[in-house]
């Protein structure tokens, strides 16, 4: 089975802290609802990505750059913690 795409996955701190995840690049947009401190942005063409946390109030929007996806694959961001 070919899988078209691949997909970001992470998680932030505080988990609730945060509202949606972006994965934003010169080509694609697409985002996911942060769940329980979890998301996983799926359907992403082949290409490198920035993912960005929209926050919630106190906490800030917090970003990482340079995230590649590769067909197929599943990139793992880690965890990601919110600057307050």
């Amino acid at each position: 089975m070919n899988i078209e795409g691949g997909s970001i996955k992470g998680t932030v701190t505080p988990a609730g802290g945060a509202a949606t995840a972006w994965a934003v690049s010169p080509t694609d947009t697409l985002k996911d609802a942060i769940e329980n401190g979890a998301f996983e942005i799926t359907g992403a063409k082949a290409g490198t990505y920035t993912v960005i946390i929209e926050a919630k109030a106190p906490n800030k929007n917090a970003s990482k750059e340079g995230v590649v996806v590769t067909d197929g694959q599943v990139t793992e961001v880690g965890e990601i913690k919110l600057p307050q």
